[in-house]
């Protein structure tokens, strides 16, 4: 099958790979659809530590069941089908609470690390268990499917930071998943969203998708600290998502929740950052991680369907496979207004 295999940083190979080995209890799918993620693009650098080569990428993906083994479950070929790319044991204490993001021998498609790798969904076909299928509604296409992985996580920041009706919250990072993050705020109820991004396109998404302020950062832009106290009369926000992961917008994370406020940190650029540790325990702040999702997968799909979450205005271009790495290199030049490029094998 022709697939996009990382080989080293910054390159990929459009070849031919063996066809995935089929468990008693997997599917095959045939890929329609896969969409890059920003950890992708980060970790095709090979800086991460995430994308070890040679590895097939891609996470977000929707297609058609072409195979199931005898323990699969009734997954019949030619059904539309899409999956979250956590693959979990379903046997260990985080899994039999319904923490599967949490799983002591969690995998993930797409990623590799020492000791771990899981082939992923740039390629025809992609094998996964059963039991971390979904079927798709016919409102739903394999593009807009292949979106509702970073839903899910959007969905799932949202809960850990237990946003409900009346709060003022603010999204540091106006890219795919602070997009989510800002319309699953308003789902829970958010009475006020403000939003930061360096890219004013990013910006003007935000704004279309729910956020009452947009705040251009960065160079020659406005301060953040001075427009969060305008908006909130000095006093912060109750729920503020960092959803880039550097030193400097954790910082501004911390300084822009009101004292008993909650920080969670979503964006996973860098692993490490400095964090103010005495304004955290002087504002009795909750400070939360937020990582993949844990059962909101479903739910997204209902969510999308019914156009209660947006996914459409995120797509930028669908590319065949083929172009795998120009799309990769346009999407770390970030030279242009670009949210989310989905590929088609």
């Amino acid at each position: 099958m022709k697939a996009l295999v990382y080989t080293e940083p910054f390159r990929f190979a459009y070849t031919d790979v063996p066809e995935p080995a089929l468990g008693p209890g997997d599917v095959l799918v045939e890929v329609k659809a896969c969409g890059i993620c920003g950890s992708d693009v980060h970790g095709y650098t090979g800086k991460t530590g995430r994308r070890l080569p040679p590895l097939i990428m891609g996470h977000e993906a929707a297609g058609v069941v072409a195979e199931a083994g005898p323990e699969a479950g009734p997954w019949e070929a030619g059904r539309r089908v899409c999956f979250d790319s956590t693959v979990y044991c379903n046997a260990c204490p985080a899994c039999r609470a319904g923490a599967y993001n949490r799983c002591r021998s969690r995998q993930v498609l797409g990623v590799s690390i020492p000791g771990a790798k899981r082939h992923g969904a740039f390629a025809r076909y992609v094998a996964l268990p059963g039991y971390a299928l979904h079927a798709m509604p016919e409102e739903l296409s394999f593009v807009q499917a292949a979106l509702l992985e970073p839903v899910s996580i959007g969905v799932h920041a949202v809960a850990r930071g237990a946003v409900g009706p009346g709060h003022t919250v603010l999204v540091i990072g106006a890219g795919t998943i602070g997009l989510f993050v800002i319309q699953a705020a308003r789902l829970a109820g958010a009475a006020r969203i403000i939003a930061s991004d360096t890219r004013p396109s990013r910006l003007a998404l935000a704004r279309a998708l729910g956020a009452d302020a947009a705040v251009h950062v960065g160079p020659g832009g406005a301060d953040l600290d001075a427009v969060v106290a305008e908006q909130t009369g000095g006093a912060g926000v109750d729920v503020v998502f960092e959803v880039v992961g550097v030193s400097e917008t954790v910082g501004q994370a911390v300084r822009a929740a009101r004292t008993g406020g909650r920080v969670v940190l979503v964006g996973n650029l860098t692993p490490e950052v400095g964090l103010r540790v005495q304004e955290v325990i002087s504002k009795e702040l909750t400070l939360a991680g937020s990582y993949a999702s844990s059962g909101e997968y479903a739910r997204c799909i209902g969510l999308a369907a019914s156009g209660a979450v947006r996914v459409d205005p995120l797509v930028s271009e669908v590319l065949p496979l083929s172009e795998g790495q120009r799309a990769f290199d346009r999407l770390h030049a970030a030279e242009e207004d670009l949210v989310k490029i989905v590929l088609e094998p």
